[in-house]
């Protein structure tokens, strides 16, 4: 059984003229369901988290994260937006960065948390983490209306085709590519999965597990669909820097779990 993956038209429809793309709608549609899935699991598992508190927190949040998203991409893609400065805001014809995303969510929740509620910060990360992840399962499939973010060239049962103006020049004339953002959004509904079913029942009443763990399991994931994508917006001696990105990430976190678990041996039952 093969199945194709063929990405019809960028544009789902025109309001008074104005083109709404797919690719928007996806990332809309990964931000709601990311903010009911951390409501619902807060609400739930987490009695320790502030739920107005974290209604009031998540506009930030979103913003925030949005901006630090496209702030990275821009800078690591510089060479282009130094001759294109217009399309540094067109947000819409791609170009944003997960890593971007939670770095500038991370120092928003700092300066919110620690500065201005002055209440724990990794209660709240930790409940975000289960959101983020089902967000980015949704939200990969922009990529998959803007035909980017694919991977090397292949003929596998399931593939995904690319028109020849989104190719690179030297790949033109290949058709179908691996569908790298379908890997990751698959990827990140198993990230959820180990957080929730898993690592969340280990972590009871020790903070900072939760968002300790997504960061090297989502890194995980990413070291291996870097290596086939086509796309890097920045090599350093061509190693991609989302790949230098997501080792350091795993290396970072593990050392956070080992201080978290034994600065908490014993939590409270």
């Amino acid at each position: 059984m093969k199945v194709i993956f063929k990405p019809p038209s960028s544009v789902a429809f025109s309001v008074f003229g104005y083109d709404i793309k797919f690719y928007g709608i996806m990332l809309f549609l990964g931000m709601v369901f990311g903010i009911f899935t951390t409501y619902v699991i807060s609400k739930k598992y987490y009695k320790n988290v502030n739920l107005d508190v974290l209604i009031d927190f998540l506009p930030f949040l979103i913003i925030f994260s949005i901006i630090g998203a496209r702030i990275y991409y821009v800078l690591l893609s510089y060479s282009y937006y130094v001759r294109f400065p217009q399309e540094i805001f067109a947000v819409w014809h791609g170009g944003i960065s997960i890593h971007g995303a939670i770095l500038g969510g991370l120092i928003t929740g700092i300066i919110y948390f620690k500065y201005i509620k002055k209440i724990p910060l990794l209660p709240y990360a930790d409940v975000v983490s289960y959101g983020l992840a089902i967000g980015q399962a949704i939200g990969r499939w922009g990529n998959f209306f803007n035909q980017e973010a694919f991977g090397l060239p292949c003929n596998f049962p399931w593939k995904l085709y690319i028109e020849p103006v989104y190719r690179p020049a030297e790949l033109a004339q290949y058709a179908y590519f691996h569908p790298a953002f379908l890997y990751e959004s698959i990827w990140d509904i198993f990230v959820f999965m180990i957080l929730f079913f898993v690592v969340r029942k280990w972590a009871k009443n020790r903070p900072g597990i939760i968002f300790f763990s997504y960061l090297p399991l989502y890194s995980i994931g990413r070291i291996f669909i870097e290596n086939i994508r086509t796309d890097s917006v920045l090599n350093v001696q061509n190693v991609p820097i989302a790949l230098i990105v997501s080792i350091l990430t795993i290396f970072i976190s593990i050392f956070a779990l080992i201080f978290i678990t034994f600065k908490n041996k014993k939590p409270a039952n």
